[in-house]
């Protein structure tokens, strides 16, 4: 990695990114429909349609917007049964090397998720990584939000570490990634692998790759 990139940023994000979980989030979504008689979906559906907020996401399955009532009744279902299929989940393919490599670069990383952060914390910590980032940030708050105001909180947060918005780049698997980069004056790279199809990152306006190596190949030359 070439010393160019020194001082660049890199915000990482969890669930579909770093942590391959798409198994998970399909067993935990068909869970939270079955509680309100929808039938269950593929991965393929699920990545087709996927977008946040996430009520609009149930809107577009189930042709109306669910009540407050089905919402909480989902979501809870959602967050019980992620938990329990979690756990046969890992890292992406080759995660803890792009992570080493570009600390050793003389690059700062972190995280930002919407993962509720008291579970995401002790879940980096479990995989060995925590010490490759600056910060590790979960969502606090009701869930199913855009990632927008988190990611400005974030790299706010940041700011004494001398990361710069300019010299930022955001890789994730949402449509939503892109989104909050912006907002927060980052640029960003979206990975095919996790919640959203190719067709639907495409029409996003960032760069969609296929594999974590060339997302960091990438945020390398935005970081210049």
């Amino acid at each position: 990695m070439g010393k160019h990139v020194a001082g660049a940023h890199i915000v990482w994000d969890w669930n579909g990114t770093l942590f391959q979980d798409n198994d998970a989030v399909i067993n935990a979504t068909n869970a939270a429909f079955e509680e309100i008689g929808l039938a269950p979906i593929t991965l393929e559906r699920y990545r087709e349609l996927y977008c946040v907020p996430i009520p609009r996401f149930y809107q577009r399955l189930m042709g109306r917007v669910p009540t407050d009532a089905e919402w909480q009744v989902m979501d809870t279902a959602f967050h019980h049964h992620y938990t329990l299929h979690r756990t046969a989940c890992g890292l992406a393919d080759g995660a803890e090397l792009l992570l080493a490599d570009w600390a050793s670069a003389g690059c700062s990383q972190s995280i930002l998720s919407m993962y509720g952060h008291d579970e995401l914390v002790p879940l980096v910590r479990q995989f060995g990584i925590e010490s490759h980032f600056l910060r590790v940030d979960g969502r606090t708050g009701p869930s199913g939000g855009s990632k927008a105001e988190h990611m400005v909180r974030h790299l706010g947060a940041l700011a004494g570490a001398g990361v710069a918005p300019p010299r930022t780049v955001v890789i994730g698997d949402a449509a939503d990634d892109a989104v909050a980069a912006l907002h927060a004056g980052a640029r960003a790279v979206l990975y095919t692998g996790g919640s959203h199809s190719r067709a639907s990152l495409e029409g996003v306006g960032a760069p969609v790759v296929d594999t974590l190596a060339e997302a960091v190949e990438v945020a390398k030359g935005l970081a210049e």
